[in-house]
């Protein structure tokens, strides 16, 4: 079975080689909902760069090579600067076991403790629908760890949630370790004060910014998980709670969950986010009164001015799969825009209710597990002055001559939290909405070119046949009903 079959029949091939336990789990921790597939890239894109970005840690893909290379060509593209593994097969080497063996033998081949403190195996697709045990691996060597995943794309549905995967995995590793004895201290010294993990990827100023406005309360703001070196994961462990800024992160609250540690869901983002969270965060702690409010009047009022300073006027549709999107909608009404719409790649969880009860207290429409589908509907039927989205949804918002901008890149990758992320947005949202002019003049610039068989430059009409396409069609259903004959008996 290659890596082009139906998610189904992985599944089943998965299940049937022993991993149905694991797909139940990831079926709990990722549920799916009305959009079950992902539309983006591969989900293991996202297990691959937490890897990737860690200090001392080596990352082997084991997949067919096609996947392997496309997940390789993106995450230099977005800024790797090592090398990824892989452990190639063939049909022989996979149904024989010998995959497994050459695994064994490359982790046994790379495990020096002079170079690496972990190193990180990932079964793609049909490695895991093969049953490849990568749980049969030594959990060290030479001491350095070994930790094996499977991020299967019918199993992980976005590339966010893939992030948890490995974080997860991570994070029980080094709780094991803890509670087998002494582990080694945080290269940066441990803090005085109690600590708060904050759990999520973010702009690395918001992690500082955190930090300043928990101070008033006597807390400090711990590592950021996924985290940048292995020593990272036991402080995590050691807080006193868990800040859970992306909601979606399951298996990392399992481990913490199972550490104790209690979990605090929604973030320090507009006026009303950033009072509640430092309230909800004081009470975990015990924090008295007194210091509570100490910490809401040094930076509530703050947030509150450098809002007025960068009012945004115009109704937006926003939609993306990093997991912040509730908070930039949060931060984009308090800024004075019309959210109508917001669409979400992951999943509802219990850490995000709280932004998505006041997201619908003001009528705006939130959407999880949202398909390109509702986000081009959205796009389209609430006419809105903004469109920020995925590329898809971007490319089709210029088509149709609406501003829009990438979230990944334009909208997330900017500081959100307390005083300094009140205003980030409001420049670039406001440049964005004010390019209208320019792109109702580029559509009529470029209106009569066509799209679809139409699109380009034709001297006389395309050799359009539809006869052809109906033959063609008529194929695909008669193949279509003799697979489904096959399946009933």
């Amino acid at each position: 079975m290659g890596c082009h079959a139906p998610a189904e029949k992985m599944d089943a091939a998965a299940r049937a080689a022993g991993n149905g336990e694991m797909l139940d789990q990831f079926a709990k921790d990722y549920p799916r909902g009305p959009h079950d597939k992902p539309e983006s890239m591969c989900p293991a894109f996202g297990s691959l760069r937490v890897g990737l970005r860690m200090r001392r840690v080596a990352t082997v893909l084991s997949g067919s090579a096609c996947c392997v290379y496309g997940l390789t060509f993106v995450s230099h593209f977005y800024g790797a600067r090592r090398s990824v593994g892989y452990v190639p097969f063939n049909s022989e080497s996979l149904v024989t076991g010998k995959l497994f063996e050459d695994i064994r033998d490359s982790v046994h081949e790379m495990a020096d403790p002079a170079r690496y403190d972990a190193i990180v195996v990932t079964n793609l697709c049909v490695p895991t629908a093969s049953g490849v045990p990568l749980r049969l691996l030594p959990k060290e060597i030479n001491g350095v760890r070994i930790i094996g995943i499977d991020v299967p794309g019918f199993g992980v549905p976005t590339h966010a949630e893939a992030k948890d995967v490995l974080a997860g995995a991570m994070l029980n590793y080094a709780r094991q370790e803890a509670m087998a004895g002494p582990v080694p201290a945080p290269v940066a010294g441990r803090d005085d004060r109690p600590t708060v993990t904050l759990l999520g990827e973010m702009f690395p100023a918001d992690p500082m910014m955190i930090g300043a406005m928990l101070a008033p309360m006597g807390l400090a703001a711990g590592p950021v998980v996924p985290c940048r070196e292995w020593r990272e994961l036991y402080a995590a462990l050691d807080c006193g709670a868990v800040a859970a800024i992306h909601p979606f992160y399951s298996a990392a609250v399992r481990e913490f969950e199972a550490a104790g540690r209690p979990i605090v869901g929604s973030a320090p983002v507009g006026v009303e986010g950033t009072h509640d969270w430092l309230a909800a965060i004081g009470e975990t702690f015990n924090v008295a009164p007194a210091q509570i409010a100490a910490a809401q009047n040094a930076f509530v009022p703050a947030v509150k001015a450098a809002l007025a300073k960068a009012p945004i006027k115009g109704r937006i549709t926003l939609s993306g799969y990093e997991g912040s999107e509730l908070l930039v909608a949060r931060l984009l009404i308090e800024s004075g825009a019309d959210v109508a719409y917001v669409g979400t790649a992951c999943a509802a969880s219990k850490w995000s209710a709280a932004d998505r009860d006041w997201l619908e207290a003001r009528g705006v429409v939130v959407k999880f597990r949202a398909s390109l589908a509702d986000d081009l509907a959205a796009a389209d039927g609430l006419n809105p002055d903004l469109v920020i989205g995925t590329t898809p949804v971007v490319q089709h918002a210029k088509q149709r001559g609406t501003p829009s901008l990438y979230f990944t890149n334009l909208i997330s990758a900017r500081p959100m939290m307390g005083p300094a992320g009140a205003g980030s947005l409001g420049e670039v949202v406001n440049a964005a909405i004010a390019g209208k002019e320019r792109m109702d003049k580029m559509r009529d610039f470029f209106e009569g070119v066509g799209e679809g068989d139409t699109a380009g430059i034709w001297e006389g009409s395309p050799n359009l046949r539809p006869d052809f396409r109906e033959a063609h069609q008529k194929k695909l259903d008669k193949a279509a009903r003799a697979a489904k004959a096959q399946e009933m008996i």
